[in-house]
């Protein structure tokens, strides 16, 4: 598939089959997260792999808000970032939540990312338990790292419209 097609192709899916997604297929995605480029190469990128389904719901009520749609999901995929190996651990993980998201695409899947990072479990809360938190109560997540996202993947239950036009040139400063 072209890259052009790729980008053209990559939407947020919610809406999953309940088709799992194959072990070798996962290995193939993992492999291609791993070459996402890193701050002076430091690859602090970790990535913990959910396909229990009990654990993939629970994920879900990590937030009252924006994760709901993860218990669905026949995988997930927690982002994690190494902080004691870079200050840049966030985008080094952002950079690879997208090269992962990107694969997806390329192995016929739909994926969604849902934040984690400085989020509270209840939206009315900001100060009480955080996602993060939550999510270390029942998977292991190692001392070092920090969660920033969990993208949700699987086989898509549902055909997207197409994204709405949009005034891009209003978002690009030419000098």
């Amino acid at each position: 598939m072209e890259f052009k097609d790729l980008i053209a192709k990559r939407r947020s899916i919610r809406k999953f089959t309940d088709r799992p997604v194959p072990r070798e297929v996962v290995v193939r995605l993992l492999a291609e997260a791993l070459t996402a480029p890193s701050a002076r190469n430091t690859r602090t990128t970790r990535f913990l792999i959910v396909d229990d389904p009990a654990l993939v719901a629970r994920m879900a009520d990590m937030r009252d808000y924006g994760s709901g749609f993860l218990k669905n999901a026949p995988l997930a995929i927690v982002v994690l970032g190494d902080t004691t190996a870079s200050d840049l651990w966030r985008e080094n993980a952002a950079i690879s939540a997208t090269v992962l998201q990107l694969a997806c695409v390329d192995e016929g899947l739909g994926s969604c990312w849902v934040h984690i990072h400085g989020r509270p479990r209840r939206k009315d809360e900001p100060e009480g338990e955080q996602a993060a938190d939550y999510l270390r109560s029942f998977l292991p997540v190692p001392d070092t790292c920090e969660p920033l996202c969990a993208i949700a993947i699987g086989y898509s239950d549902f055909v997207p419209a197409p994204l709405p036009e949009s005034d891009d040139a209003s978002r690009i400063i030419r000098l």
